[in-house]
């Protein structure tokens, strides 16, 4: 190797070690994840394929949380800023999946409840728009909300969007009926009977599965509203 190569190799990785000692250290920062451009910015930046930028958009977001040499808490995020990047990412690919996986199953399993809340109220908007396809997240929204939040008001509003509009063959029967549970859950056992037996009543139910679904959970409603009414004739007695 000439000499004037080696010199100007050794001069150079001289230079850039003197650079990178100058420099400030990485520090990554939850405040960092700024709004993102318009779906538009991202089309054209990827020659006009969407969802090759949403799969870039994934992998982005997916490591934002592990910069070099730091990582950041989900707890330290803005949700309300990561909701957009959700969802401009779905809009770029309306049929990809990862955008709601990941508000459901990993930023809406965060410890903290109003973190929590935020995620489980865009998956309820993102259902309001598509219940055929976002259904399932929904029905997860609503056990999050039923167990980890202790919100049993929350659960029955998810619970009442599922049995109003997810309607069709493609949904199971057991995500149409979880108002009944979460309605048993919170000792209204009197208006999950009222709302099986109309199930039954209208005629609307074919599946065999689901009506015996049903009619076995209104004798399980019906012998809870049994021992309710039997509890309370004791209680009376006892007082008398």
């Amino acid at each position: 190797m000439p000499v004037i190569i080696s010199v100007v190799l050794i001069l150079t990785i001289a230079i850039q070690l003197l650079y990178h000692s100058q420099q400030e250290p990485v520090v990554a920062a939850a405040d960092s994840l700024q709004l993102p451009m318009s779906t538009r910015t991202y089309v054209l930046s990827s020659l006009g394929e969407p969802i090759a930028a949403s799969k870039i958009l994934n992998l982005w977001l997916q490591a934002f949380d592990n910069q070099p040499g730091v990582s950041i808490s989900f707890r330290q995020l803005d949700y309300t800023r990561l909701t957009k990047w959700l969802d401009t990412i779905l809009k770029l690919d309306p049929k990809g999946r990862y955008p709601m996986l990941v508000a459901a199953r990993v930023y809406g399993s965060v410890q903290d409840r109003e973190r929590q809340r935020i995620m489980m109220d865009y998956i309820f908007y993102k259902f309001n728009e598509n219940p055929h396809r976002h259904w399932r997240w929904l029905a997860h929204a609503t056990i999050v909300a039923k167990h980890e939040l202790k919100d049993m008001e929350l659960a029955l509003k998810y619970a009442n969007a599922l049995a109003d509009k997810a309607a069709g063959n493609s949904i199971p029967y057991w995500a149409r009926d979880m108002k009944i549970i979460v309605l048993e859950d919170m000792g209204e056992v009197e208006a999950a009977k009222i709302l099986v037996g109309g199930l039954i009543a209208s005629g609307e139910i074919t599946d065999p599965y689901e009506i015996t679904f049903l009619e076995k959970k209104i004798q399980v409603l019906e012998s809870k509203l049994s021992d309710s009414q039997h509890n309370v004739e004791e209680s009376t007695k006892n007082i008398q």
